[in-house]
């Protein structure tokens, strides 16, 4: 339990952290962009507005003689050419007379170093001396020098920009301030989708904990929703499914075949017990109790050969491939003849290819022409093998049987579009009761009549799971005029491209 929470908290952690370090990196990245953006253009407006201030001072002083008194801060109107330096750039100007001597003071006063008073003394207006950072009590400034020509003095006009880097500053502050809260609010909202996301993982957790403690298969797992997660559950939960039904079935078969082989075994017991006096018996008793052994051998034999033919089953590896099935009942067909002496014909209709294991779809149809001959032992009639498939050019219709009304009562399974192809065994046997039919291809189900011939009850549950793998289903019914037809659909080849 211990281990599963921490397993739960490193993965919530980690949504947590990489959804926090996601939103943490883009927010940063746009905080910085935005940032140098505004700081560009706050810093490109300014110096934009002071070269205009200073440009325009250059250009009065060069179309009209100025002197320094026309730049005093008394003017009525306001309409003088300190006006017009001041109220577009919010600028501080200091008036410098001959000889570079103070003659307005600017607030705060503004440095004059000799070049600025070169400058006030220049011949040529419109002279210009910039100092591009400037302490000017504590504070940093832009300082320009325009001479007004004639050694008549100059005009300086300085701009803070310390102010402007205080704003920028506080704008990043600001910046810093909302990136940490959105890395916070990112981190919370990811630990909360992280907690959803990962609460159906820990019921699918806990039921894979819970199997693999108790080894039971039958737990239901939780399922909800529709998204990956939901499909994984779903797909657990059949595949729980399908582990307790094979587990289920395995135990069925263990269970049955145990039954199956007490008897046997007992018989031979019974008779190797009896070989101890073999000296005492007659000649027709010693010859029957021999017979009788080879008879039990053999039938423990075919026993433990259906049961391991059972038990690999669906797991046989032999590869699939094109097959003609009327090819197949024939080749069977002759084998049975040769052991049984009987009348055995094959009848085959449409086009009877399949896709499909040739071993085992041999043994299918063995197993039914094997059970036919068992149960018509003394019979002299011929024993029927029909194949029939679709017609190459038609199309697939509803199956209906040449031989029998009564056929509608088999199932023609069909996938995909394609109608199968169906083998059907008749013969002239006693029949099979209607009770009986339901269960005839159940394991080691034998008819109360039948229970006397030799046979495990196995052969037509092999038919039952051969013709399953093969996408087709078993069916059973009585034949018209007594006997019974038995067979089992094959899902017929696709057809090629």
């Amino acid at each position: 339990m211990r281990r599963r929470l921490r397993q739960v908290s490193s993965l919530r952690a980690t949504f947590t952290v990489s959804f926090a370090a996601v939103a943490a990196a883009v927010t940063v990245l746009v905080g910085f962009l935005s940032y140098d953006a505004a700081a560009r253009l706050v810093r490109v407006d300014q110096q934009t507005v002071f070269a205009e201030v200073v440009q325009d001072l250059r250009d009065q002083v060069r179309e009209h003689p100025l002197h320094p008194g026309d730049f005093a801060p008394s003017d009525p109107d306001r309409d003088g050419p300190l006006d017009d330096i001041i109220r577009p750039s919010r600028t501080d100007v200091q008036v410098l007379g001959p000889g570079g001597v103070i003659v307005d003071h600017g607030v705060p006063p503004l440095p004059v170093n000799g070049q600025d008073r070169a400058v006030a003394g220049a011949a040529e207006a419109g002279g210009l001396m910039e100092h591009k950072d400037v302490d000017v009590t504590g504070d940093r400034y832009r300082l320009a020098t325009v001479s007004l020509g004639g050694g008549r003095g100059a005009v300086q006009v300085a701009q803070q920009f310390s102010d402007t880097e205080d704003l920028l500053r506080e704008l990043q502050q600001r910046t810093v301030l909302l990136v940490g809260a959105v890395v916070i609010a990112a981190g919370l909202f990811g630990w909360w989708l992280a907690r959803r996301i990962t609460r159906r993982l820990v019921r699918l957790a806990g039921a894979a904990e819970d199997v693999a403690r108790t080894g039971r298969l039958g737990i239901q797992v939780p399922v909800t929703g529709y998204d990956e997660v939901a499909r994984l559950g779903r797909s657990f939960d059949r595949m729980l499914g399908r582990l307790a039904q094979s587990e289920e079935d395995q135990r069925r078969l263990v269970q049955d075949a145990g039954h199956e082989l007490r008897t046997p075994l007992t018989s031979l017991r019974t008779n190797i017990s009896m070989l101890r006096r073999i000296d005492e018996l007659p000649p027709g008793a010693r010859e029957e109790l021999v017979a009788d052994l080879a008879l039990e051998s053999r039938e423990l034999t075919d026993l433990v050969n259906e049961l391991v033919a059972l038990a690999a089953g669906r797991s046989d590896t032999e590869p699939v491939r094109r097959l003609d099935l009327a090819e197949l009942a024939e080749d069977v067909a002759v084998v049975a003849r040769r052991r049984t002496g009987r009348d055995i014909t094959v009848r085959a209709t449409g086009d009877t290819a399949v896709d499909g294991r040739p071993t085992a779809l041999q043994r299918a149809v063995s197993n039914l022409v094997e059970n036919a001959t068992k149960f018509d032992r003394g019979g002299t009639a011929p024993i029927e093998v029909v194949v029939t498939g679709p017609a190459p050019t038609d199309i697939p219709a509803p199956f209906t049987s040449p031989t029998s009304s009564a056929a509608s009562a088999a199932p023609a399974a069909s996938t995909g579009g394609h109608a199968p192809v169906r083998v059907e065994v008749l013969d002239r046997g006693p029949g099979i009761g209607d009770d009986d039919l339901v269960r005839v291809f159940d394991r080691f189900y034998r008819a109360a009549d039948a229970r006397s011939l030799p046979g495990s009850g196995l052969g037509l549950s092999i038919v039952r799971e051969i013709s399953a793998a093969h996408g087709g289903t078993p069916f059973a019914h009585p034949r018209e005029g007594g006997g019974t037809v038995i067979g089992f659909t094959v899902e017929s080849a696709e057809a090629p491209a």
